[in-house]
């Protein structure tokens, strides 16, 4: 699975998170930094990308449009880079069974 990682969420998780999401982008990397959701969903889509956001919105284009992309939604998010690292870590077995069913259009994720 690869990331897109939205503009509300550092950059630095790109590298952080390398070895379990190779070929993860930051919105910013691929020129879509205050795009609106429609534009950053449409360009995960078709690229094969799975949206990481601590954004709202991007929950609710996952229950009305469903999959693909599919949507990692850290929920209430405003701790630290390294937190957002340790979540996805922990929770990294819950996404890999999130990856292979294609019937889920987003896992949520809460700081633990």
């Amino acid at each position: 699975m690869k990331l897109l990682i939205d503009e509300n969420l550092s950059r630095k998780l790109v590298a952080r998170l390398s070895d379990l999401f190779p070929g993860s982008n930051h919105v910013t990397d691929v020129a879509l930094e205050e795009s609106p959701d429609a534009a950053v969903w449409e360009y995960a889509k078709a690229s094969g990308f799975t949206i990481l956001t601590a954004d709202a919105d991007f929950f609710e284009l996952a229950t009305t449009l469903g999959p693909p992309p599919k949507v990692l939604w850290l929920r209430r998010w405003g701790h630290p880079t390294r937190d957002a690292e340790g979540a996805l870590r922990r929770a990294a077995i819950r996404i890999a069974q999130f990856e292979s069913d294609p019937e889920l259009g987003f896992l949520v994720i809460d700081k633990e």
